[in-house]
């Protein structure tokens, strides 16, 4: 991130601090916090640390979120849609950190694309049987849109396209 290198855990499964001991750390510190217990084993965890960081416009939080945005929880990808509307903005903060960020990083945000499609495809096609109606789906094309705007021209596909048929209009 900026010219650094962010290594995020694939998992972490100590058990979360209580809360005098996090109430006792600096702002910045609590936020380190959240970001590492975004990546908890537990999805209710992940979830409970994300919705602490997902707000902030710091551009070192932006790898910790996308990669949230490539599992399985759809809770999770729906609390990302809800806490990022920035990114829906043309010209906004949030939309200016995830865009630099994943057109500094693409092949982590077409890894995370795919995984998107195939969490998707393998947890919830039964109830989204259309790719486009899908939280992932709208996330990766705001996603999308926000690296397009930063590199000012399309940014490559990795999905299948939105679109949805509804007998001849589209979503």
């Amino acid at each position: 991130m900026e010219g650094e290198t962010v290594t995020i855990p694939l998992r972490i499964d100590r058990n979360e601090p209580d809360a005098d001991v996090v109430g006792s750390l600096s702002d910045v510190q609590q936020v380190v916090l959240h970001c590492l217990y975004s990546r908890h084993s537990d999805g209710r965890v992940r979830q409970r640390h994300l919705e602490q960081i997902v707000k902030l416009d710091e551009a070192w939080v932006v790898p910790f979120v996308v990669q949230l945005v490539g599992e399985y929880v759809v809770e999770i990808l729906e609390a990302i849609y809800g806490g990022l509307p920035g990114l829906r903005v043309q010209d906004s903060v949030q939309r200016r950190l995830y865009g630099d960020f994943i057109v500094r990083n693409p092949a982590f945000f077409a890894r995370t694309e795919r995984r998107v499609v195939s969490y998707w495809s393998w947890h919830y096609r039964w109830k989204y049987q259309e790719f486009g109606t899908y939280p992932g789906s709208s996330l990766a094309e705001a996603l999308r849109a926000a690296a397009s705007e930063q590199a000012g021209a399309p940014w490559p596909r990795h999905t299948p396209p939105p679109s949805v048929d509804t007998g001849g209009t589209t979503a």
